[in-house]
């Protein structure tokens, strides 16, 4: 696979189709998954799959059971109480950081891709708006010049992500709202603080979804 002019190595391609399988809820949490099968739905070798499964448990994303099968953690209320503390204080700073220094390309970049996350929840479109969220997000915080926050940030949206999705699924997305208008109108003010406060709320939006259907037993 080419990246510009740059290949990307297999172990990279697998990495990250088996991260997104996770992000976006493809794994389902708590239901056992083969290595075997995994090599299958990935169209990859049993080396970079290895590989692929090794850097997603350390990340917390994936568990190793018996049998040489792997599942996505189930959600508790302790873990999204640590998840949501994480969140709240890391990802409003990176847009903080990212509003301070706001660049036509990235303004223009975010109201596309709000653009396609809003067609999303029009067309009732589960994966769509995920998935269009997800670059939504990490476009602004990849340009706030903070990559260890921004690593930090993808690890939780990995522990956090297929929960969000098992929510969305069973309540489609009739119901999903989000900041990102606040934060396209803060970023073209160009006031850092309140681009924090609408991410910040964005967030808490997610969590609270996750948090109420925890309570009931949904997921």
């Amino acid at each position: 696979m080419q990246h510009g002019d740059r290949k990307i190595p297999n172990h990279e391609v697998t990495y990250g189709r088996l991260r997104d399988m996770v992000l976006f809820g493809r794994l389902q949490p708590g239901q056992p998954v083969t290595i075997q099968g995994l090599i299958q739905d990935l169209d990859a070798g049993m080396t970079p799959v290895r590989e692929a499964i090794r850097r997603l448990i350390a990340e917390g994303a994936l568990t190793l059971q018996g049998n040489r099968r792997v599942a996505v953690p189930q959600m508790t209320a302790s873990a999204l109480d640590q998840i949501a503390f994480a969140r709240l204080t890391i990802e409003p700073h990176l847009a903080s950081l990212a509003g301070s220094r706001p660049a036509p390309q990235l303004i223009q970049r975010l109201e596309a891709l709000d653009a396609s996350v809003d067609r999303a929840i029009r067309a009732g479109d589960v994966q769509g708006y995920l998935a269009g969220n997800h670059r939504f997000h990490f476009a602004l915080y990849e340009a706030s010049g903070a990559p260890v926050l921004t690593d930090i940030a993808r690890s939780l949206w990995l522990r956090f992500g297929p929960s969000l999705r098992v929510v969305c699924a069973r309540a489609g997305t009739g119901d999903l709202s989000d900041q990102h208008s606040e934060a396209l109108a803060a970023l073209r003010a160009g006031d850092p603080q309140a681009l924090g406060h609408a991410m910040s709320r964005d967030i808490a939006q997610g969590i609270d979804q996750v948090r109420a259907a925890l309570a009931a037993g949904e997921i």
